[in-house]
């Protein structure tokens, strides 16, 4: 009985390693190569979506609390700038 048990554990470690081994040959050629290339790049676009549009979400929160519905970031900068002006009288930051 032991014997039976060790032969298929044998061929099971055996099959296992062959097909690793495949495995990792196939990562290793032209074409593997290129296909985890391409899974990365869909993964970093897909991480850049959700980044702007968590960013997009989280500005739109900050104008809600902010009361600034119609400015643009463009018009939010020149206030800041016109209010920083008038706090320095001498020209300099």
């Amino acid at each position: 009985m032991s014997r039976v048990v060790w032969f298929a554990a044998g061929a099971a470690t055996g099959v296992y390693g062959l097909i690793k081994a495949r495995r990792t040959a196939q990562a290793f050629t032209p074409d593997g190569i290129g296909a985890r290339v391409a899974a990365w790049q869909a993964g970093a676009r897909v991480f850049g979506d959700e980044v702007r549009a968590g960013m997009t979400e989280r500005e739109t929160q900050l104008r809600e609390q902010l009361r600034l519905e119609g400015a643009t970031p463009r018009m939010i900068e020149e206030n800041a700038t016109e209010r920083d002006g008038a706090k320095n009288t001498d020209g300099h930051r």
